[in-house]
């Protein structure tokens, strides 16, 4: 990837925060690679070299800055839009997919040869995929030594390493030093006791967390969700290891991310699940800008700038909710939600204390897949399809991960009982974080583009709009939900037509 060295050498020099998470200084004198924000004085512009991300630097022999720490920095790396692929690469490998796998596995589920994902991922990020894999596990490792105080070993096991002395190589290979030295004695013990751990995870700002909570809280399911104003917490099951977590916004540019579970080996996996569902990896700046081509919706960019897509912390629960809310309001629909967790969730075994009427974990597919689901008090023909979509979970454990593109993620989903077109896009935009999935026939999308006579676009006429849209139409949708939910912004946005 060529990258403007005088642009960014001049970013550092200004320690411009624009650019930091987009671009990294690899300083050949000491070593080291920085962010643009970095506190330390700016070398000569001949010794420092740019990469496109922490991977790349690291990969061509520089650590990471003990001043800077490049483990803070927003993460846009799965967002990039440079290519779709090499974005959806990185949101696989952010969740797990190299854990268990290789390049060929994952550039299977891409529908790409393995040459070509390695050529793609050179280009745009500098390193290979095994290199992005094993630098995310170093970072996650260096960011739990310096905020927390876990002893070196459940560092080892939490940040994904094999081995507690694959972990000290690692770290003196990069740093010269035994990881136990990078910890500063003043650090903040923030264990909150037990398996609590808490950690900061980074975002581009500006961030609106009050649409996140409002979004949040209206669909939050009874026993497995609280949200507010200030806290959304919830359970969790990955991988038949049980817990809970807790998010608040920080006092900066970072969310605040609070963790209880006996088994910290979830925690790599867990992380990626808070950034899917808060989405933490886009530039929102670009994204506005792109959307405010349309007079239309530059308006409602202007009053919320910092405006994300919620994720789902699980794709066959958001497939079940979905179906759920078939046809019926999102109250409704979070009324039937609490019934199916009350009657078929997994209780948690220990109802973590700070964290009030969490008691259930949502049903997965195994304790769905012969529920009299009926019984709940939904018709039987949309019960007996969540019947067939557990089946069909249980058949493809992959079902609900991200694949090749939007078209093709549509299309396997169409194919799955009760999920029609809306359904289907509605879950790539939360599941599968397609950034172009768009529900055009959805009710309030079509109210919020409204007329000022109050006539209403068809879905087909709709999407014929949100073709300008493109490749953020997500991120537009999310403006029109925020809008039709607030009546004086849908008036004024009705009084500015274009």
């Amino acid at each position: 990837m060529e990258l403007d060295h005088d642009a960014y050498y001049r970013a550092f020099q200004l320690r411009d925060a624009r650019f930091d998470g987009r671009v990294f200084a690899g300083v050949k004198t000491t070593g080291i690679y920085c962010r643009p924000v970095c506190p330390a004085r700016t070398p000569k512009s001949t010794s420092i070299t740019f990469f496109p991300s922490a991977a790349g630097a690291q990969a061509a022999g520089f650590r990471p800055c003990l001043r800077c720490r490049p483990e803070a920095s927003p993460d846009l790396g799965a967002w990039r839009g440079t290519s779709n692929t090499v974005a959806r690469a990185l949101a696989m490998i952010e969740a797990g997919a190299m854990d268990a796998g290789d390049v060929e596995a994952l550039a299977d589920r891409l529908g790409v040869g393995e040459r070509q994902l390695r050529r793609l991922f050179a280009k745009h990020i500098g390193a290979s995929p095994v290199a992005v894999a094993q630098t995310r596990r170093v970072l996650l490792a260096k960011q739990l030594i310096v905020e927390t105080r876990l002893p070196m070993t459940d560092v080892a096991l939490a940040a994904g390493f094999g081995s507690v002395r694959r972990f000290n190589e690692t770290f003196r290979q990069l740093f010269d030093r035994p990881p136990a030295t990078l910890r500063h004695r003043d650090a903040e013990d923030l264990n909150l006791g037990g398996a609590a751990i808490t950690l900061k995870l980074a975002y581009k700002p500006p961030y609106d967390w009050g649409a996140m909570a409002t979004f949040l809280q209206a669909r939050a399911v009874a026993a497995v969700e609280t949200a507010s104003a200030r806290r959304y917490a919830r359970t969790f099951s990955i991988d038949g290891r049980t817990g809970a977590v807790r998010v608040e916004p920080g006092e900066g540019a970072f969310l605040q991310v609070t963790v209880s579970c006996p088994d910290l080996g979830v925690l790599p996996l867990l992380i990626a699940r808070v950034r899917r569902v808060f989405d933490l990896s886009i530039d929102p700046a670009v994204v506005g800008a792109h959307l405010s081509e349309d007079p239309r919706l530059a308006a409602l960019v202007a009053r919320r700038p910092g405006l994300r897509a919620p994720g789902a912390w699980d794709g066959f629960e958001i497939a079940v909710r979905a179906v759920l809310g078939q046809q019926v309001t999102v109250r409704a629909a979070r009324t039937l939600a609490g019934r199916l967790v009350q009657a078929f969730g997994e209780p948690l075994s220990v109802a973590p204390s700070e964290v009030e009427n969490l008691t259930h974990v949502f049903p997965g597919p195994a304790r769905l897949v012969n529920a009299d689901i009926g019984a709940i008090g939904m018709p039987r023909a949309r019960a007996a399809s969540i019947n067939r979509l557990a089946a069909a979970a249980l058949d493809n454990p992959m079902l609900f991960e991200p694949r090749g593109g939007l078209d093709e993620a549509i299309a396997v989903l169409r194919r799955l009982p009760g999920i029609g077109d809306w359904t289907a896009h509605y879950i790539a935009l939360r599941a599968l974080r397609e950034p172009d999935a768009f529900p055009a026939a959805d009710v309030a999308l079509m109210r919020s583009m409204a007329g000022p006579d109050g006539s209403r676009p068809t879905a087909a006429e709709l999407e014929a709009r949100a073709e300008r849209w493109r490749p953020w139409r997500a991120y537009a949708a999310q403006h029109l939900w925020a809008a039709d939910a607030d009546p004086k912004v849908r008036d004024d946005n009705h009084a500015n037509t274009a």
